[in-house]
């Protein structure tokens, strides 16, 4: 039976076979193995000398050793147990597409935004002509906002299912076996369309149906039940059962539950800046070296401070990472961040972002279920008008945000569309600021050389969550008042992330199986 053990490692003796060989004989004996598989890879930075920490099954001489996943065979559903009709295709639309053929249901998936090859020009647009396709941005499209938010797989939701199980589904679409082994795992941008597109192709060669540049415009109700939805392009949807996976951004669709009286409640978010720092600084205080060793990957960091008891805290951190234009109206800015699989740019981004809550919202409480996303929407609309009504993003020196000072240049600054310098006391909601320049003084305490007028803040990070829930049944998973309504994900309120999300999909659409069958 295979026996699990821990061994530490300096970084270059990490990836070596043979190094890790006498590692593991030095401590369990020569005569006590014959082979090992790493289950997973850590680093330990917390001393003058980093190491990994590797966690391995050792294996007997003659003893078989188990393939590292078993791939999910997915057969056709030619007589389907029913229909499920899903809406949005990030990835908890996704997932949960695999798992309805997974069990004998047709999916039918409607996604708003264009696939990902076409994506890309309206993406370019954004970048290049400061031009926002409002179906067809960094949010919306096929994978979702989760194509284009860096593929970090880490996750704290390991009591809402099985990490494990989505990740090796990752594996089994294109990603990296490596996923399956890092304690922080990720993919990286441009290396998630290609693993997009093979999940997309295996759900319409499994028999299901994959709609593109198809938004919902109307939910056709019959007392508490969908009868069917109604699409841009004039088609009706019809199914057994309704997934709504819209993502953290869909307004529109908020605003289209509201008006046809299916519950929606008001949710907290968080809001701030992404804060770009060289990477070079952020490596040096991490690693406690002046250079950063080939062998070990950018740094990262997470931050948190309390202010007047509520916490100010980083938030999707990119290492050797790029800021993402984000907007999904042509007047509004947002921001967010991203990183390439080998995260190699020059820059760390990371959002540094404030709780709302509903007490600080009482100029909008006139909006009910909609406060935070009126409060959101004003906050990058004006944004947008600061930074003179273009894509270029109102931006400010760390230190000269603290000391309320203008900054008079700008430092080089991952962000494409270009940034404006911009006092961030005119764009953020005063208490955001104040909370902000304290936990920035309190960061600078914590990490060596990380309050410097050398990191750029670029404003605003404003879509870290949905600021809306629909709510639903604990036990059926259902929508509290549409009982064929299934609200799933991030923008429904019960996901923070690829992973999160793709789990909430799967959990949602086994429910409905025991409903169905």
């Amino acid at each position: 039976m295979a026996k699990e053990i821990e061994i530490s490692m300096l970084p270059e003796l990490a990836f070596d076979d043979a190094s890790i060989n006498r590692a593991v004989q030095e401590q369990v004996g020569k005569t006590e193995f014959s082979s090992y598989r790493i289950i997973r890879r850590s680093i330990d930075a917390r001393h003058r000398q980093v190491r990994f920490i590797l966690k391995l099954f050792i294996y007997q001489k003659g003893e078989e050793i188990p393939p590292l996943f078993v791939p999910i065979e997915y057969s056709r559903v030619s007589n389907p147990k029913g229909i499920v009709v899903i809406v949005g295709a990030g990835p908890a639309g996704l997932f949960a597409a695999l798992k309805c053929i997974e069990l004998g249901f047709k999916p039918i998936v409607l996604e708003r935004g264009k696939d990902v090859r076409q994506r890309r020009r309206d993406l370019a647009a954004i970048h290049k002509e400061h031009l926002v396709n409002p179906d067809s941005n960094y949010c919306f499209g096929e994978g979702g906002a989760g194509t284009y938010s860096d593929g970090k797989l880490y996750t704290r939701s390991t009591k809402r299912g099985d990490v494990g199980a989505v990740l090796e589904t990752l594996v089994q679409f294109g990603a990296s076996p490596e996923i399956l082994i890092e304690a922080h795992p990720h993919i990286g941008t441009n290396k998630l369309p290609s693993i997009i597109a093979a999940i997309r192709s295996q759900i319409i060669d499994s028999g299901g149906e994959v709609y593109f540049n198809t938004r919902v415009t109307d939910i056709q109700l019959r007392g508490n039940e969908i009868e069917f939805l109604l699409t841009s392009d004039g088609h009706k949807f019809k199914g057994d059962s309704y997934l709504f996976a819209t993502g953290h951004s869909a307004r529109d669709i908020y605003e289209l539950m509201e008006s046809k009286r299916i519950e929606i409640e008001f949710k907290p978010f968080a809001l701030g800046v992404r804060a770009e720092h060289p990477q070079c600084i952020i490596d040096r205080q991490q690693y406690h070296c002046e250079v950063r060793p080939e062998i070990l990957p950018p740094a990262a960091y997470s931050l948190v401070h309390q202010v007047n008891n509520r916490g100010v805290y980083s938030f999707c951190m990119c290492p050797g990472g790029i800021i993402a234009p984000c907007a999904t109206a042509q007047d509004e800015i947002v921001t967010n961040g991203w990183s390439p699989s080998k995260r190699n740019n020059p820059w760390a981004n990371s959002g540094i972002v404030v709780p709302v809550l509903w007490e600080d919202l009482k100029k909008y409480h006139q909006h009910g279920a909609l406060a935070g996303m009126r409060f959101q929407a004003d906050v990058e609309h004006m944004a947008w008008l600061a930074g003179g009504k273009t894509q270029a993003a109102p931006a400010q020196r760390l230190i000269d945000f603290v000391d309320n000072k203008a900054s008079q240049d700008l430092p080089d600054c991952s962000y494409q569309p270009g940034i404006v310098p911009v006092s961030l006391n005119q764009v953020l909601p005063p208490f955001i600021s104040a909370h902000l320049k304290e936990g920035f003084k309190a960061f600078g305490k914590k990490m060596k050389g990380y309050y410097t007028n050398d990191a750029v803040l670029v404003a605003p990070e404003s879509r870290t969550s949905s600021p809306v829930r629909m709510p639903r049944d604990k036990e059926s998973l259902r929508h509290i008042r549409i009982k064929n309504l299934y609200p799933v994900g991030e923008g429904a309120g019960y996901a923070g992330g690829i992973v999160s999300a793709a789990i909430d999909g799967q959990k949602v659409v086994s429910m409905i199986a025991t409903q169905l069958d």
